[in-house]
């Protein structure tokens, strides 16, 4: 029996061809077949790199059914790049489903690092970027999309939003209202690409400046808006808890209980354990 194939996870440049990878272009030129999005699209960029492989088309209408030829042809022996129109595959793309059958028949699956539009945003939006969340494209439909915004509203993560031309501005009036028009955020369009451009404001500026630029609203965009700051610490409450879980716990156990529910840090919490066993052992005395 022939050794299976390998299944790579191949990263294409979002614009700028100059970004694909010197490894990317080998295992492209190596593969049995590349399995693509949009095979036109993917064509152009075979015939850019100078190369000509065998091209199968997997989008989200055949590849339920496309899994089960792939991995069959994987088993026989055959290695397939799967690639998207731009970007990292999977990455609100296309190719889940095969992934997973090729994993479940026990076939190599190996990632080739390169572009991705969320990441390249996050970079140079100016916004926070140690700790962010990813929602890809919000629902098409504007009650559905203000229903999820109101579940992100209270993430303190970083948002990181796709969005196409014909809804940005719907969406960037809908996520003003749901998260607060003073937040901070930025709009990558066209990245890497001759005309890229980065819009930075208040989610309100930029809401408004959608409805008026027509050159915002040209091009698929990233949206990278400012998570939810933490709400002030009521300190009455704070003490109202600790009081009651000093009664049954050691300061250091209380203070790790009410730092989670009243959502402060734990050393502050802590210390003012400490304080409160302080006072109470004064008035004892």
């Amino acid at each position: 029996m022939s050794q299976a194939g390998v299944l790579y996870v191949v990263a294409t440049p979002i614009g700028n061809m100059g970004d694909i990878s010197a490894r990317a272009r080998e295992i492209l030129a190596a593969v049995s077949v590349v399995a693509a999005e949009d095979t036109r699209h993917s064509g152009q960029l075979l015939r850019g790199l100078g190369l000509d492989r065998p091209l199968l088309s997997l989008h989200e209408h055949n590849e339920r059914a496309r899994a089960a030829e792939l991995v069959e042809r994987l088993r026989a022996g055959e290695s397939v790049a799967l690639v998207s129109d731009a970007g990292t595959p999977l990455v609100s793309d296309p190719g889940y489903h095969l992934l997973r059958a090729a994993l479940a028949a026990g076939i190599a699956v190996s990632p080739v690092p390169g572009p991705c539009a969320a990441i390249a945003a996050l970079s140079a939006a100016g916004l926070p970027s140690e700790r962010f969340c990813f929602e890809g494209f919000l629902p098409a439909r504007a009650g559905a999309r203000r229903k999820r915004l109101s579940e992100l509203a209270a993430e303190s993560r970083t948002l990181v939003i796709y969005e196409a031309p014909h809804r940005i501005a719907a969406s960037l009036a809908d996520i003003a209202a749901a998260c607060g028009g003073a937040r901070r955020a930025c709009i990558a369009r066209e990245l890497t690409k001759k005309f890229e451009t980065f819009y930075r404001g208040s989610l309100d500026e930029l809401a408004a400046r959608a409805k008026n630029d027509e050159d915002l609203r040209r091009g698929e965009a990233v949206i990278i808006v400012e998570g939810a700051q933490a709400e002030p610490v009521n300190k009455g409450r704070l003490d109202e808890m600790l009081a009651v879980l000093l009664r049954f716990l050691p300061p250091s156990a209380a203070a790790e209980a009410a730092a989670e529910l009243a959502g402060v840090r734990k050393n502050e919490a802590y210390a003012r354990a400490l304080e409160l066993g302080a006072a109470k052992r004064g008035d004892s005395a």
